[in-house]
């Protein structure tokens, strides 16, 4: 059994161009419609998967009023990965700052995701 989350965006190559700047991820599996829209495209990030799509008619990309889902990503080097998120159009909700419960920032995507990105467990 597994479970992964499918983000909706309004743009899936510009957000597996994004994804694979920011966190290397892998495209394993690409479906899209004759007309290039992508219905599913199936990305790797170490022992995780996720899938993204092309907003339609049916699933609509989250607005910038609040999204469905906050995404926790864990990472050796945030401050690395929150650049990167950076450079490729994401906007930082909270800046990356150490807490008691670890070091961490969240980032909203060029797409409505919000990200919380802390660093891993142990450093």
């Amino acid at each position: 059994m597994n479970l992964f989350p499918k983000l909706v965006v309004n743009d899936a190559r510009r957000a597996i161009e994004f994804y694979t700047t920011a966190f290397g991820v892998k495209e394993t599996e690409l479906f899209e419609t004759p007309d290039g829209k992508v219905v599913n495209v199936r990305l790797v990030l170490g022992d995780l998967d996720f899938t993204l799509k092309d907003e339609d008619s049916v699933d609509a990309a989250p607005g910038l009023d609040g999204p469905p889902v906050i995404i926790h990503l864990e990472a050796p080097d945030p401050d690395a990965v929150g650049a990167r998120m950076e450079a490729g159009g994401a906007t930082l909700v909270f800046p990356f700052e150490d807490h008691p419960y670890g070091r961490m920032g969240r980032l909203r995507d060029p797409f409505g995701h919000v990200w919380i990105v802390r660093e891993t467990d142990g450093g």
